[in-house]
């Protein structure tokens, strides 16, 4: 199989069709573009739950996991209060590095405003880098369950796209963008891991008119516009000028190679609403960057016009990341 996320088709027969539907608490649970599973206990509150795993170095694995399971709790409309950690490590780990990593951690969570809340911690042979499984559990008021995205909505982007795979490049092959591009545009690139929580905008969102949210995280913007699709059943028309994306983020790409709308874009979140403009307006108001890019359809024609160009948005690919 491709490196990354495993294929839609993958997830789908080898899977998806292997889990069995049968627990009335679970409001919403595993499917394609679900991130979070949300459970119902009664008592006016639902409980969301999201994992993630990142490999990385030990200084920055914290920086990407923690968010990453985070995100997807925000974008179910839920307040993120906890994490639980996983972690694994090389056999050669020192217990100053682990002591390292952990400190970092503690420090993501007080800025996502969450506890840790539990976990496990192992040494295992044959990985070359640490593995971080974060798994974030949050709350939300049964009242305030999102409506959905739905045709004829605006789609809303927050910040910009491929900060986290900027960032990522920055600071684990720094040395070779340096030969062309000056290092403080490395040093602002390697700093892009403060805007990776959408946990502000989501909050936001949530107050504004918001129906449907979705993080966008491997396979770049355009596999989240996918996945959003996918899972309300609509089409999509997005004009990819209006998709916001940093200069630095296209400079870094083109020295690499790589196409920006596919790659690691945590820190990016997708929202669909009534008035896209009401809701960008709001974000503005918290000075949390938003653009609107584009609107859902009927149908499932999902297309990207870029100028006079137009053609049908593939589904999601193998993230760019990995051809690095």
């Amino acid at each position: 199989m491709r490196r990354g996320k495993i294929s839609e088709n993958v997830l789908q027969r080898s899977v998806l069709k292997k889990i069995d539907v049968y627990r009335e608490e679970v409001i919403s649970g595993a499917d394609v573009g679900m991130d979070c599973a949300v459970l119902s206990f009664g008592a006016g509150y639902d409980a969301a739950l999201s994992t993630a795993s990142v490999t990385a170095p030990i200084a920055d694995v914290s920086a990407y996991a923690i968010p990453a399971a985070l995100n997807n709790v925000a974008a179910a409309g839920a307040e993120p209060v906890g994490v639980t950690l996983s972690v694994l490590l090389p056999e050669e780990t020192e217990e100053d590095r682990l002591r390292e990593l952990m400190e970092r951690a503690q420090e993501v969570c007080r800025a996502c405003g969450v506890q840790i809340v539990g976990g496990h911690t192992e040494v295992l042979p044959d990985i070359p880098q640490p593995i971080m499984t974060a798994t974030g559990v949050g709350k939300r008021s049964a009242a305030r369950a999102l409506p959905g995205t739905g045709p004829n909505q605006d789609i809303v982007i927050s910040k910009w796209i491929g900060l986290e795979g900027t960032a990522r490049l920055a600071r684990e092959r720094g040395d070779e963008l340096r030969t062309r591009y000056p290092a403080r545009m490395i040093a602002e690139t390697e700093g892009y891991d403060r805007y990776l929580s959408v946990i502000p905008e989501a909050a936001t969102a949530v107050k504004s008119g918001v129906c449907g949210m979705h993080d966008v995280s491997q396979g770049g913007v355009f596999g989240a516009l996918w996945e959003l699709a996918q899972r309300a059943g609509v089409g999509l028309e997005i004009d990819l000028k209006k998709i916001p994306v940093k200069q630095e983020t296209i400079e870094v790409c083109e020295f690499f190679g790589l196409n920006p709308y596919e790659l690691l874009s945590g820190g990016c979140l997708i929202m669909t609403a009534e008035s896209g403009e009401a809701l960008a307006a709001a974000l503005a108001r918290e000075n949390i960057p938003a653009a609107v890019v584009g609107r859902t359809t009927e149908g499932n024609d999902r297309i990207l016009f870029n100028e006079d160009e137009r053609r049908y948005l593939d589904k999601p690919k193998m993230d760019q990341i990995y051809c690095v």
